[in-house]
């Protein structure tokens, strides 16, 4: 049974979907103006889980992502290089995607730019301005009203004694104490704006106004969901510092117009920090991936890809994640001996018969807990703890000296079980040691190396070991047998 903590309610809750043949979830996607930092790639790899959660659990998940290419810093950064703000946010979501591929995070079903999305936005409005709870201002601009709206301060858990009925925000941005109404769709500022502007006409009272104007921030992910899923989803992810002003906002403009309920759960991810400091160019802990590819020892990406995923695994999404140079050296280690236990169970002399029945309760133990721990609000820290103690079983079969061909696929299954969640494992391993051409001179000189350790002769069997590394080939020493493999 799946519980999780609800942000909503402040509590953890039991998932039930408002469909049982599929679970709608969206989450929210970066504004594409620049590359994406750790930061954010900490939290579209948590909203990854999740997802890969549900469907590891058998929910049918489809799931939504906008891309910001309209707003404040698209507009101004596309200026600056004087490129259109298309091809600017274009290159950027390239950029992106490719990242997300790199640490192997699924891409959304739909991957949706907010600028397509003005037939949806203008319809939201309109509906909002009819029901009164947006209006025309005198800066040309159409608001929030959020003393219409009764729960607005449901989500974000908030002190109305705050508001002021005077205060209006139309900036994409604005602090956490400032409750104000909000901008729907801006007024065109020539001066900053130009060349992007879209003319829209709403009805107004009774009369219909046509003029140049841009959307807000906050009404994007309204749209992208009404477009992609009508009224309501199961599931909203996002970052902690969402909540307010971004969320609440949804909540607001989209059951206002809907008249339903919006979202039944929603989960936040908390802050990442670098040495337990708020990332920040001006404290020079500012980190892309490309940055840490740079800074690290390890240079090998995919090693450092995948140590990206164990590391947040070991942390819990609603904690926040600190990021040290250190912890990366330890997890690259981590990865590295996932691999040579691959490579163990590739190079093992499997016997035939049937699986044992002992193996095959460890083995039923093991899924078990894992799948307990994930059900528990997506508990990556103890599931990867589980998968660890899986890799030392495992390890500990094969020093045994009697593991049997049936188990040895069994333990392969089990992995890529653990791995359709995980994504960290290289099952290439299996059939590049299957596929490990040894010339013939490599394996002469690695059988007189065998004899020689057989007979004792230790020195002779050093010195083999010293030539075939010479020719770049390492020789591995396991407990009951020894191997060569390419260096």
């Amino acid at each position: 049974m799946l519980q999780f903590y609800n942000t909503l309610t402040r509590k953890k809750e039991e998932f039930k979907p408002l469909k049982q043949d599929k679970v709608k979830l969206y989450h929210c996607g970066p504004t594409v103006y620049n590359h994406a930092h750790i930061g954010n790639l900490f939290a579209y790899s948590v909203y990854d889980i999740v997802v890969k959660t549900l469907r590891f659990l058998g929910y049918n998940v489809e799931n939504v992502m906008n891309l910001t290419d309209i707003d404040d810093k698209t507009i101004r950064d596309s200026q600056k290089v004087w490129k259109s703000l298309k091809e600017f946010t274009e290159e950027y979501s390239r950029i992106f995607l490719e990242d997300l591929d790199k640490l192997k995070i699924d891409r959304a079903n739909h991957i949706v730019p907010i600028s397509t999305l003005i037939p949806e936005m203008t319809i939201i409005i309109q509906k909002l301005l009819d029901k009164w709870f947006a209006y025309l201002a005198d800066d040309w601009s159409i608001y929030y009203s959020i003393k219409k709206f009764k729960k607005y301060w449901e989500l974000a858990n908030l002190d109305m004694k705050w508001l002021k009925s005077s205060v209006r925000i139309n900036n994409d941005e604005y602090e956490k104490e400032s409750v104000a109404d909000f901008a729907l769709w801006k007024a065109y500022d020539e001066a900053k704006d130009w060349p992007n502007f879209w003319e829209v006409e709403f009805k107004i009272g009774d009369k219909k106004q046509k003029i140049k104007w841009r959307p807000g921030w906050h009404i994007e992910c309204s749209a992208c969901n009404y477009k992609i899923f009508g009224p309501q989803i199961d599931i909203h992810l996002g970052w902690v510092d969402l909540i307010f002003p971004h969320h609440q906002n949804e909540i607001a403009q989209t059951e206002a117009f809907t008249g339903k309920k919006f979202s039944n759960y929603w989960a936040h991810n908390w802050h990442l920090l670098i040495d337990w400091k708020k990332m920040s160019k001006s404290l020079w802990n500012f980190y892309t991936l490309q940055d840490i590819i740079k800074k690290s020892k390890e240079k090998n990406e995919e090693n450092l890809y995948r140590w990206f995923r164990l590391m947040i695994f070991q942390n819990k999404y609603r904690d926040s994640f600190n990021f040290t140079f250190d912890k990366l050296d330890q997890t690259i280690t981590n990865i590295k001996y996932f691999d040579e236990t691959f490579k163990r169970l590739a190079n093992y002399s499997w016997k035939e018969g049937i699986v044992r029945r002992e193996f095959s309760q460890k083995m039923q133990q093991f899924i078990q807990d894992y799948i307990k721990w994930l059900e528990d609000d997506f508990n990556t820290v103890e599931a990867i703890a589980v998968v660890f103690e899986f890799f030392k079983f495992t390890n500990s079969s094969i020093d045994s000296n009697f593991l049997l061909k049936s188990e040895k696929l069994a333990i392969i299954d089990m992995l890529k079980n653990f791995d359709s969640v995980l994504s960290l494992f290289d099952f290439s391993i299996f059939e590049k040691e299957e596929k490990n051409n040894i010339p013939a001179e490599i394996s002469k000189l690695f059988q007189e190396r065998t004899n020689a350790k057989q007979e004792k002769n230790y020195e002779l069997a050093d010195a083999i070991r010293e030539k075939l590394s010479s020719m770049w080939w390492k020789v591995v020493d396991d407990k009951n047998w020894s191997r060569v493999e390419k260096i």
